[in-house]
């Protein structure tokens, strides 16, 4: 196995080497900016890095030598079985998973992109809102196509890795570190109150998935967090300690729609009067402990999407955007919903229907009356779905769903 910073640098020639490093990696902060190259310094430096960090040389074990410090948005694993996580035997190497996915720059792959553009119809002198901008994907199909873009993230690291993605349309893009719930304050701070298409993507990235250090996946250990905003309060730890257990039920009932709620609360009561619950291997054992393993789904899915949605407060945040967002639209303006799970289609589904329908009715009433609070027609009733080709090539997009409705 070969850990490569970029094709040009590489710290270790075999796999033994790679663990020795990878070892010595645990003891470093978690949001450390390292890693380790070559030792040619003058061609790393020629390429904008910095020199002067140590590390073991994985050719001469516990030796220390003088290497540049490369970017982390730089380091990958180079070796197919190593993108995968998996060892000679096909098993994971938790220490490499975890040295990848901590070690990448910040990743996306944005979901329906073709459908989104279709929906959106960007272009020149048009100005849009993503209020998830992300890895960057969707806001730079709508500079392409010659559109200008507001956007907000609340994820500090996204938004640092799209701004220098992005740098290159100069005052074209404008990103924000904030949620989309404000986005009726983001607009007007930014000069365009009104604009013609707001596009809300309410999937978690990749890279949120994938870094351990976020503590959003069962798949791979890490601190029990699960904030989107890294300068939130309140982790997943905190409520899983500290929250009283009927709240804990509901929150696992409600937003993981768990028919084993009670029964996952008392385990985790009986847990936390021995010790703090404060990784994600711990918090998917106990699951594991009620619910045992039956079929490819992990059981610990539906409580880890419930407790991100507490940590979060999506629900209510995505309530709120959408009820903007008509007084942000211009007349013929777009809303495009991207929604992963059924709580979050439910809400945007019963939004847009709310507020397209022509004529209300009550059973008091002798007759319909027209709506007061129709702002929006749409094109279509029922969502669209990822094409097979885009679900083959990305797994993670097959739940999406895309909802569209225009300003009237």
């Amino acid at each position: 196995m070969v850990i490569s910073v970029q094709p040009w640098l590489e710290i270790g020639g075999d796999e033994r080497a790679a663990q020795i490093l990878s070892g010595r990696i645990r003891g470093i902060e978690p949001r450390t900016r390292w890693v380790a190259a070559d030792g040619d310094v003058e061609r790393a430096e020629g390429l904008g890095i910095e020199s002067g960090v140590r590390r073991f040389d994985p050719a001469v074990e516990g030796e220390m030598v003088a290497v540049p410090l490369v970017p982390v948005s730089r380091i990958r694993l180079s070796n197919a079985k190593a993108e995968d996580g998996g060892g000679a035997d096909g098993e994971q190497d938790d220490d490499l998973v975890a040295l990848r996915a901590e070690s990448e720059a910040f990743y996306h792959r944005s979901v329906m992109p073709e459908e989104v553009m279709a929906a959106l119809k960007p272009g020149p002198g048009r100005w849009f809102f993503d209020g998830t901008v992300g890895g960057g994907g969707h806001t730079e199909d709508i500079l392409r196509s010659g559109g200008n873009v507001i956007g907000c993230d609340q994820d500090t690291d996204a938004i640092a890795y799209a701004s220098e993605r992005l740098k290159g349309y100069g005052d074209r893009v404008r990103l924000v570190h904030a949620n989309f719930s404000d986005l009726d304050r983001i607009l007007s701070d930014a000069g365009h109150p009104q604009v013609d298409g707001i596009l809300l993507d309410l999937g978690i990235s990749s890279f949120q998935i994938d870094a351990p250090g976020r503590g959003f996946s069962f798949m791979r250990p890490g601190p029990l967090d699960m904030r989107m905003n890294p300068e939130g309060a309140e982790t997943a730890a905190d409520l899983v300690n500290y929250a009283e257990p009927a709240e804990l039920a509901r929150i696992f009932r409600e937003y993981g729609e768990e028919p084993a709620a009670q029964r996952i609360v008392q385990a985790v009561l009986h847990a936390r009067e021995n010790s703090l619950i404060t990784t994600t291997a711990e918090l998917a054992a106990i699951v594991e402990s009620v619910i045992p393993r039956t079929s490819g789904r992990h059981p610990a899915t539906r409580i880890f999407q419930a407790l991100r949605i507490a940590v979060n407060d999506e629900l209510r945040r995505l309530t709120e955007a959408l009820e903007k967002s008509a007084g942000c639209l211009n007349s013929g303006g777009v809303l495009a919903v991207i929604s992963f799970h059924s709580l979050e289609d439910r809400i945007v589904k019963r939004f847009m229907r709310e507020h397209s329908e022509k004529t209300i009715d009550r059973p008091e009433w002798p007759n319909p009356k027209p709506n007061p609070n129709r702002y929006f027609e749409l094109l279509r009733r029922k969502p669209l779905e990822p094409e097979e080709d885009e679900v083959s090539d990305n797994p993670r997009a097959r739940s999406a769903k895309l909802r569209v409705a225009v300003r009237i």
